[in-house]
């Protein structure tokens, strides 16, 4: 499927499937494709919880707003930031170092600017872990639809009590969670609303 058409045939599905399992082979197919993408230094500051037991859904369940999607669809996934990805404990660094022939002047130049630019204040280490793990989040969903699965995004949720009650670190922030699986034919699905021109979005300068 090209690009165009994965992009307009995603849809966030608001009712799902029960009937049909996803299969773990699948996720993880999904989730190998969706990590290509971008990154800051290829940093990859993100962290995927896979929410498939009931006790599980019935606690994310409560922590999103009674979504009922969370309890119909068999995974949600729960895209986790980490606001410190950038220090020299990420072990992309070591990657790096082997990537330009073991020369340890330009990894630690790249350290050096990457503190700089996502760790000199509380609100550059949040940009950092929520703008990275967002294009995660929306490469997750395209590769999802590259498999024939559907999925919603959602953002409502009680993020201290998921952070507390799926066991985050404090460096780590949720970013999203995205339910996975099939859509329910039985509904019906809305026409896609429009979105906003060119014109409305765009200022040339």
């Amino acid at each position: 499927m090209n690009a165009e058409l994965l992009l307009k045939e995603r849809r966030s599905i608001n009712y799902f499937d029960k009937s049909k399992p996803l299969s773990m082979d699948i996720v993880k197919e999904i989730v190998d494709l969706a990590v290509m993408a971008p990154s800051a230094f290829n940093l990859q500051p993100w962290r995927i919880i896979l929410v498939t037991n009931p006790d599980s859904k019935q606690k994310l369940y409560e922590l999103a707003n009674n979504q009922d999607k969370i309890l119909e669809a068999p995974v949600t996934v729960v895209l986790v930031g980490n606001k410190e990805g950038y220090d020299s404990q990420n072990p992309v660094w070591e990657e790096m170092l082997e990537s330009v022939g073991g020369h340890d002047a330009i990894v630690d130049g790249a350290k050096q600017a990457a503190k700089f630019l996502y760790g000199s204040s509380e609100e550059r280490k949040l940009k950092f872990a929520e703008s990275n793990t967002g294009l995660m989040g929306m490469s997750l969903m395209v590769s999802a639809k590259e498999f024939g699965v559907d999925s919603h995004p959602m953002s409502g949720l009680d993020f201290d009590g998921i952070r507390k009650d799926f066991g985050l670190s404090n460096e780590e922030e949720v970013v999203m969670a995205i339910s996975l699986g099939y859509a329910d034919d039985s509904k019906e699905l809305y026409p896609r609303r429009p979105r906003r021109s060119f014109d409305e979005i765009v200022s040339v300068v």
